[in-house]
C-alpha cells in the first residue's frame, strides 16, 4: 500500500483535535477526515513528501517543426508562405514504466521531432502514439528505453471536492520543473471555450506557459488532471487554471496503449438545453438543474433506452449534469457499448433509466467528397453530413446537409457565389438539403441558406 506522507501528518492534527460528529464539523475535523489545520505545528506541514514522490515522473517536453507561415513583407512581392522552423516547449506525465507520456495536443501538434526530458535530466526522443485534438491529450512513447521509469498513478475515482489541496508540477515559461500550490476552486467546468466536449477541473494553483501537460496532482500523489489552459489577460496566471480530468486522460491513454489511431467516443443521442430559471420555475422545480431534452436520435441509445423529448436529464452515473457539453463529456468518458445510468425528471418524478452507449453512426471518412460538375455549385468538393462526420469536424452531430470539403477556385461556387471550405449548406430556397443530388445544376437566382463559423446567412447564385 502506497504511503501518504501528508495526510499521515495530517492525521495527527485530527488527534490533536478530538472526534469528528457523523454529520457536521467539530474541532477543524469533518467526517470525511479533511482537516482544517489546528495549530502552529500543523501550519508547517510541508507539500515535500509528496513532490518527491510525484515530480521524478512529471517531464520537460521541446519539439519542432516546420510550419508555412506567411511573411508580409514577402507577400508584397507575391511571394506565397514560407517554411519556418517552429518550437514548442510544455510539461508531460510518465503513466506507464515502459516510457509512455501524456501531455497536451496543443504541445506536439505539427512537430516533426520531440525531446522528452526527464527530471534526473537524461533525454529521450518521443513519438506520437495518439493525439487527440477535441480532449487536447496527446500520448507519447519515449525511444531508447530500457528500464523502469517512474510513474504517476492517474486516479479517475472522481473523488475530489472544490477546496481540496492539489500540487501543479510543470516547466513554466521553459525555466525547468516547478511545484506551485493551490486548491480546487471548481469542477465540471463546462462553459470555458476550450472545448465542445470538455468538462475541466478549475484550480487556483499558479499555472502559466509552459505548463502545458505538466500534473495537477492531488494529496496522495496521485495524477487528477493535465493542466491545459488558464484564463488571463496578461498571458500569465490570474489564478483561473484547468485541467483536463483523470477520467477523460485514462480513456485517451488506454486508447493508444490499445494500439488505436483515434478516441473513439460513443454518444447518447440525445440533444437539450440547459433548464433555465424560468424552465424551471414553469416546471415546478426547486431550482435550475439538468437539461431538456429536444432532440432523440431515431433508434439511437437514448431512444432505444426510452428517453423522451421533455425529459430533463440530471445526472449520468450520479454525475450532475446542467449543460450539453457535460453531458457530451460524461458519455464521451466512457467505453463504446457500456452502460450507463441516466438519471432523469418526467411528469415531475425522478426516475433512473439504463442507456448502452454506441459510436455515432455513419462514416468519418472525409477523403472522397463529390466535385458539382454543373450549375451554380460547379467546382464545390462536397460531403453529406452524418453524426459521426458532422461530431469529428467539430459541429452538432444532430445537423443535416452538406459540407463544403473544398472549392476549385476556377469553378462558379468559388468565383460567383462565394462558398467556402467548411460551408455548411442547409436549405436551397429555404428546402432543407439532405442530400448532394439536391445541389446538381443549380440555376441562377438559387438562394442557399449557408452556416458558416456557427453564423448562418444566405448566398445567392447570380
Amino acid at each position: 500500500m502506497k504511503t501518504r506522507p501528508l495526510v499521515i501528518a495530517l492525521a495527527l492534527t485530527l488527534a490533536a483535535c478530538g472526534q469528528a460528529d457523523s454529520s457536521k464539523a467539530q474541532d477543524g475535523v469533518f467526517a470525511d477526515n479533511r482537516v482544517i489545520p489546528g495549530d502552529a505545528n500543523a501550519m508547517k506541514a510541508s507539500f515535500a513528501p509528496v513532490v518527491r514522490e510525484a515530480a521524478p515522473a512529471v517531464v520537460n517536453i521541446a519539439a519542432r517543426g516546420v510550419q508555412q507561415v506567411q511573411d508580409p513583407f514577402w507577400s508584397m512581392f507575391g511571394q506565397g508562405p514560407r517554411a519556418q522552423q517552429v518550437g514548442s516547449v510544455g510539461s508531460g506525465v510518465i503513466v506507464r514504466d515502459t516510457g509512455v507520456v501524456v501531455t497536451n495536443y496543443h504541445v506536439i501538434n505539427g512537430m516533426q521531432q520531440i525531446r522528452v526530458i526527464l527530471n534526473d535530466r537524461r533525454e529521450f526522443n518521443a513519438r506520437v502514439l495518439l493525439g487527440d485534438e477535441r480532449s487536447d491529450i496527446a500520448v507519447l512513447q519515449l525511444e531508447g528505453v530500457n528500464e523502469r521509469l517512474p510513474v504517476l498513478n492517474i486516479d479517475d475515482r472522481e473523488e475530489q471536492q472544490v477546496g481540496d489541496l492539489v500540487l501543479a508540477i510543470g516547466n513554466p515559461f521553459g525555466v525547468g520543473q516547478t511545484v506551485t500550490n493551490g486548491i480546487i476552486s471548481a469542477l465540471n467546468r463546462t462553459e470555458t471555450g476550450i472545448s465542445d466536449s470538455g468538462s475541466f477541473i478549475q484550480t487556483d494553483a499558479a499555472i502559466n506557459p509552459g505548463n502545458s501537460g505538466g500534473a495537477l496532482v492531488d494529496m496522495d500523489g496521485d495524477l487528477i488532471g493535465i493542466n491545459t489552459a488558464i484564463f488571463s489577460r496578461s498571458g500569465s496566471s490570474s489564478g483561473v487554471g484547468f485541467a483536463v480530468p483523470a477520467t477523460m486522460v485514462r480513456r485517451v491513454v488506454d486508447s493508444a496503449v490499445g494500439g488505436a489511431s483515434t478516441v473513439v467516443r460513443p454518444w447518447l443521442g440525445v440533444r437539450g438545453e440547459p433548464v433555465s430559471a424560468d424552465i424551471a420555475r414553469s416546471l415546478g422545480l426547486d431550482r435550475p438543474r439538468g437539461i431538456v431534452v429536444n432532440d432523440v436520435w431515431d433508434n439511437g441509445p437514448g431512444d432505444r433506452a426510452g428517453l423522451r423529448v421533455g425529459d430533463i436529464i440530471t445526472a449520468v452515473d450520479g454525475v450532475e449534469i446542467n449543460d450539453q457539453g457535460g453531458l457530451n463529456f460524461r458519455v464521451g468518458t466512457r467505453e463504446p457499448n457500456s452502460a450507463v445510468q441516466v438519471t432523469l425528471l418526467r411528469d415531475g418524478r425522478e426516475q433512473t433509466v439504463n442507456a448502452r452507449v454506441q459510436p455515432l453512426p455513419g462514416n468519418t471518412d472525409t477523403g472522397r467528397p463529390t466535385t458539382i460538375q454543373q450549375g451554380g455549385l460547379s467546382g464545390a468538393q462536397v460531403l453529406a453530413l452524418n453524426p459521426a462526420l458532422a461530431d469529428k469536424l467539430g459541429g452538432d452531430p444532430f445537423a443535416s446537409g452538406v459540407i463544403v470539403a473544398g472549392v476549385d477556385s476556377r469553378g462558379y461556387a468559388a468565383r460567383g457565389v462565394g462558398v467556402r471550405p467548411r460551408d455548411v449548406i442547409l436549405a436551397v430556397n429555404d428546402r432543407p438539403v439532405s442530400s448532394i443530388n439536391q445541389l446538381s445544376n443549380l440555376p441562377r437566382g438559387s438562394r442557399l441558406t449557408v452556416e458558416r463559423q456557427g453564423q448562418r446567412g444566405i448566398l445567392l447564385v447570380r
